[in-house]
């Protein structure tokens, strides 16, 4: 039995004023072939977790594609062409497949496509013979579509958020295309929205409103009502007209059965609604709690969420940090900005070297404008470091690195935005958490994975930006109205 395995992940958001290039999966990653597998190395993502059982099963693993694009703006259509490009063009060498497996996101946009992975998918069905099965893993902030639901494919999304089951999403997803080849199980889905977008403030799995639904979506698996119940709070910074919440059941050969099961599970979030609206702090008062309280501080600077799309590069939470003197306070306080013409020029400083600066909003340029400091240089790095929880056994590149010293705050200035889920992103660069009093992520919860033993509190900042997490004052345009929460309902 031979099973393909490909990966495209890029997680878009449409309210930034910049693209997705091809250059920004490569500054991740782009493999294919054989380099697919023998360059994953311990990395527990969903492709990894799918070879796992395929290898178990003795099935060829037939590698495709890897690529990763992060978050960011829509991609272009070049960039988007050329990824499956080398995606068809290896599924075109591949030989006989008796199945195919995606580890998809599920909220890719192009400049001209709304929704990506459904191309991708009637792209790849094309060449595939008829009957020939797709299993397909989702993030759980997938914007999940109608037009996914094609036939012979099946959808596995992720359990958790923040997001540490990748690799048993890759497993379960490669189980269910097991079972499927072997005659034990029929896949079929049914699909379910709700007109609610859902704050990933709240939207957490671990503690929270959603632990019920969570705990109802396991027990459907446990009775036997689904292979896999997934629930997709959707990536909430797309202005697409069917945005939304949907409940996608993976069912067992009866599709009205996936379809009653779909409804019940939406119609649970729809009644959490209200309970699933945010509780934010204002960012002043943030800061005052992180300088004045004990212990350490950690604080989501959610607008600016680089796991939500945005540039990084956002200086509200440094401005603020010193226009309430911050910096002359004897605790530490560490955050960080995307700029890599800073970090370029400050490079060329030296460690060591007091150097005057512009910071910030080379990305984001509509959102506010630099802001010139003084500083002395106190480290250079790469930007590579190995992820743990979330994408643990990953690395990441955040390219050329630089670390500002600006009186007690610490500013870690890097060339490529990327996820902040990982406590890598200081300790890499000789800032260990536990000297710090007040530490800003740029994320709205996946952070609490890692940072949250460091943590005596964590708070969540109401910050502005391209990922502002207070969903009614996002400026949608498209969405179709009304919605919750930017409309009532009885």
């Amino acid at each position: 039995m031979r099973i393909a395995l490909a990966q495209i992940i890029q997680e878009s958001n449409t309210f930034v004023p910049f693209q997705t290039t091809r250059e920004h999966f490569a500054a991740q990653y782009i493999r294919t072939g054989a380099a697919v597998l023998d360059q994953l190395g311990e990395a527990k993502v969903e492709i990894t977790g799918m070879l796992s059982v395929l290898r178990d099963a003795g099935v060829e693993p037939v590698p495709l594609l890897a690529t990763h694009g992060s978050c960011g703006g829509p991609l272009t259509r070049q960039c988007f062409d050329s990824l499956i490009d080398d995606l068809l063009g290896s599924l075109q060498q591949a030989g006989a497949l008796d199945g195919v497996l995606l580890a998809l996101h599920g909220s890719m946009a192009a400049e001209d496509e709304n929704d990506c992975e459904s191309e991708i998918l009637e792209r790849v069905r094309a060449l595939l013979p008829s009957g020939t099965p797709i299993g397909v893993s989702l993030d759980l902030h997938g914007h999940v579509t109608p037009r996914m639901l094609q036939p012979g494919v099946f959808f596995v999304g992720y359990g958790a958020y923040p997001h540490i089951d990748m690799f048993e999403t890759g497993e379960r997803t490669a189980r269910i295309m097991i079972d499927q080849l072997a005659g034990k199980c029929r896949p079929v889905m049914g699909l379910a929205k709700r007109p609610m977008i859902i704050s990933p403030v709240n939207g957490r799995t671990t503690e929270g409103p959603m632990t019920a639904v969570v705990a109802e979506a396991r027990r459907m698996e446990r009775d036997g009502e689904a292979l896999a119940a997934s629930y997709f709070m959707v990536q909430p910074w797309l202005d697409f007209k069917d945005l939304g919440f949907a409940a996608l059941i993976c069912g067992n050969g009866n599709q009205a059965a996936a379809q009653e099961a779909a409804e019940a599970l939406a119609d649970q979030v729809w009644d959490l609604r209200e309970a699933l609206l945010p509780s934010l702090t204002l960012l002043e008062e943030a800061i005052r709690i992180g300088l004045e309280g004990p212990g350490t501080t950690i604080v989501g600077d959610c607008g600016d969420a680089v796991s939500g799309g945005a540039g990084g590069d956002n200086a509200t939470v440094l401005r603020a940090l010193l226009e309430l003197e911050a910096d002359k306070v004897p605790s530490l306080t560490y955050l960080t900005l995307v700029d890599a013409p800073a970090a370029a020029k400050i490079s060329a400083a030296g460690v060591g070297e007091e150097i005057t600066v512009a910071l910030g909003h080379t990305l984001s340029i509509d959102d506010g404008a630099p802001i010139t400091v003084t500083a002395r240089v106190r480290a250079i790095t790469d930007g590579v470091f190995t992820m743990g929880a979330g994408l643990a056994g990953a690395e990441t590149h955040f390219g050329l690195t630089a670390v500002l010293a600006i009186g007690s705050l610490r500013v870690a200035v890097r060339s490529v935005s990327g996820l902040e889920w990982d406590t890598g992103q200081y300790s890499s660069v000789g800032l260990e958490l536990a000297q710090a009093g007040l530490i800003f992520v740029k994320s709205p919860s996946h952070f609490r994975a890692t940072f949250g033993p460091y943590a005596d509190r964590i708070l969540t900042a109401d910050t502005p930006g391209a990922t502002r997490v207070n969903i009614r004052q996002v400026a949608y345009k498209n969405v179709i109205r009304p919605i919750h929460p930017l409309d009532v309902f009885d």
